[in-house]
């Protein structure tokens, strides 16, 4: 092996370590669950509305509305809906082909990784591997990661494009 494929086995061992180490820590940790509830709070939109107290009032239940509409959305609707309302024609044409998303509600900003599938054919020497890179693009516009990739896959599976986000 020469240098250079020895300090890229190294890199890539590390983060595969560095990833086992964070999933370990947030399963194993046995603390207080108000910590986590509110650490978990913190993170989404409106959740620190609970502990707000009679300030809260009528936001709360607005709040408390909008997350169950959310939720009650696939991933691939919510990120539909969010190029249907930010983006581009070309971004809305291609993003319509799109008929499922895995791992976008899953991050932790160390190896966040999204899959993303649609109704193109080909693999990429087909027709889906130009408007793969507009659905990450705008995958990228929807959800940001210190350290994500969004992979987009074809109707049988096989690699369109991936991106960063």
């Amino acid at each position: 092996m020469g240098m250079k494929s020895k300090i890229a086995l190294g890199a890539v061992v590390g983060i595969v370590v560095i990833g086992a180490v964070s999933a370990n820590a947030d399963n194993t940790d046995t603390g207080s669950a108000d910590k986590g509830a509110s650490a978990s709070a913190d993170r989404q939109p409106g959740g620190g509305a609970k502990d707000a107290g009679a300030d809260a009032g009528q936001g709360e239940g607005q709040a408390e509305n909008t997350e169950k509409a959310e939720k009650k959305l696939s991933q691939a609707e919510q990120f539909k809906a969010f190029v249907e309302e930010n983006g581009t024609p070309q971004e809305k044409e291609a993003v319509a082909h799109v008929t499922k998303v895995q791992g976008a509600d899953e991050q932790n900003d160390i190896l966040d990784t999204a899959d993303i599938y649609t109704d193109f054919t080909g693999g990429l020497m087909g027709e889906g591997s130009g408007p793969a890179k507009l659905i990450a693009s705008a995958f990228a516009d929807w959800k940001q990661s210190e350290n994500g990739l969004v992979t987009v896959y074809d109707a049988d599976g096989e690699l369109l494009g991936n991106g960063q986000f």
